[in-house]
């Protein structure tokens, strides 16, 4: 057998692997696969030929991982994944005239992207969309997204950035806690409770600078790492946030919220869409890159 074919994963004894090592056991991991102990035992011992390493190790009636089999695990996770990943595609492209699959931070993703979608789809309603949430720049060539979402410079490996947005940030509260503690000047917010975003620890610090007030004690208060959950507590009255508009449009325009002072912090980083090196001629990606740009600045 050829060298490079014999180094082939097979699917079916990787899966094996998985699941033993899911549930420590030969005999549950037959029970979920519907094969035999011995089967399961056969597929792992070759796996093990293959490596030329010991992925168990037989603890009385138990299964456990070997130092080699925990190493190997993640990659065996990953490629099984990735493997029905394709077949999922591969799947939704036999059924529909088109698809078209976006990665999109999951802030803005929930926020601002995903209740637009409609829209898009009354223009393209044969397509079926693939919407995944991806915080940080990731490489075309391993994942199959044919367009991304990207906030910070306009830079990605084998990518081309085109400009989306600005990203504007405004000092909101809740209708019930302005009324406990209305702030007069911009000074007054510095004796209120904060919140902050713990991925952008310096925001209180920048707007209080910008409006050329020392910012000392700028940075106590509550924290959370994501904008989605910082939302949901400025929403209950926990404190006074600095967030960006975009993401809380729905919330000004019902009231939940409200702008405490009309004075925009603009960041030094901007939103931008990507696409793929070498796939350029994506017609539908580059249609939905079109709509994209035609949709900033519209209300919902």
């Amino acid at each position: 057998m050829d060298t490079r074919r014999r180094l082939v994963p097979d699917i079916v004894t990787l899966q094996a692997f998985e699941c033993a090592a899911r549930h420590g056991n030969f005999t549950r991991a037959a029970e979920e696969l519907n094969l035999t102990q011995s089967a399961v035992s056969r597929q792992i011992s070759d796996l093990e030929a293959q490596t030329g390493m010991l992925l168990f190790e037989r603890i009385r009636r138990r299964v456990v991982l070997s130092d080699a089999g925990r190493k190997f695990l993640p990659d065996v996770q990953k490629l099984l994944h990735q493997s029905e990943q394709l077949m999922v595609r591969a799947v939704t492209a036999g059924t529909s005239s088109a698809s078209l699959s976006i990665a999109t931070l999951p802030t803005f993703g929930s926020r601002w992207l995903t209740p637009r979608l409609h829209k898009f789809m009354a223009l393209y309603p044969e397509t079926v969309l693939t919407v995944g949430s991806r915080s940080q720049p990731f490489d075309f060539d391993e994942e199959s997204f044919d367009i991304a979402i990207h906030y910070g410079q306009p830079v990605w490996a084998r990518g081309t950035c085109t400009f989306l947005c600005n990203e504007v940030i405004v000092p909101v509260a809740s209708p019930s806690l302005l009324a406990k503690h209305t702030p007069k000047t911009h000074a007054d917010l510095l004796s209120k409770p904060l919140l902050h975003v713990t991925t952008r620890p310096k925001l209180w610090t920048d707007w209080f600078e910008m409006n050329g007030i020392a910012s000392e004690g700028a940075y106590r208060g509550s924290r959370f790492d994501q904008f989605s959950m910082l939302i949901e507590a400025t929403i209950s009255g926990l404190g006074f946030a600095l967030l960006p508009k975009y993401l809380i449009e729905a919330e000004l325009v019902s009231g939940q919220l409200a702008v405490v002072f009309d004075v925009p912090l603009a960041t030094d980083k901007s939103y931008h869409i990507a696409l793929p090196e070498g796939r350029q001629d994506n017609v539908l990606a580059q249609a939905f890159q079109t709509w994209l740009l035609e949709q900033v600045g519209k209300p919902l």
